[in-house]
């Protein structure tokens, strides 16, 4: 019988997403189904969302977000969809027809007060025996990371940001 893992991929540096990803396209070799909930990043179209429509039946792929909730300027919208998005990660963990669930973003959620860590923390503890879950984000609290069995934090060094390079289609989106 599968153990299944908590992970927990944080940290300031790039690819916590990518990360996750990697592990789903690792389950979906295995034949096993994948559901990926996106909770902050809804506002452009993907790369992995593009292809994840033409890979498999076993994936699923849910973009919950209406992108970066600092730079919103309707915070309760960003609340109730927020909470939309949790109430799905939910249902999808109880089901447990998913061998791995990754939940991106997520501690945004917790940090933004927009979900309750204690039922985050709740609902992963009792997640099913066999289920992979993967949360990714910045600013993990201490409780997920006591929590987790993996945590990888990604620490930035150096980024084309900051001498002026866009987000590049195809390489970070």
């Amino acid at each position: 019988m599968t153990k299944g893992i908590l992970a927990v991929f944080t940290g300031n540096g790039k690819g916590k997403t990518t990360s996750a990803l990697g592990i789903a396209f690792r389950a979906l070799g295995h034949g096993h189904k994948v559901c990926v909930i996106q909770f902050i990043k809804g506002n452009w179209t993907s790369g992995e969302q593009l292809f994840a429509k033409n890979i498999s039946p076993l994936i699923e792929f849910h973009i919950m977000g209406k992108g970066f909730t600092w730079k919103s300027e309707n915070l309760a919208e960003d609340t109730a969809l927020a909470q939309k998005g949790w109430q799905l990660a939910v249902e999808t963990i109880e089901k447990n027809e998913h061998h791995l669930v990754i939940l991106d973003e997520l501690t945004y959620l917790i940090r933004y007060n927009m979900v309750s860590e204690d039922e985050v923390l709740r609902v992963l503890s009792r997640r099913p025996a066999g289920m992979h879950v993967v949360v990714t984000g910045r600013h993990a609290s201490e409780k997920l990371i006591d929590l987790a069995d993996l945590v990888t934090e990604m620490v930035e060094i150096k980024h084309p940001f900051a001498n002026g390079t866009a987000a590049q289609k195809g390489f970070e989106f």
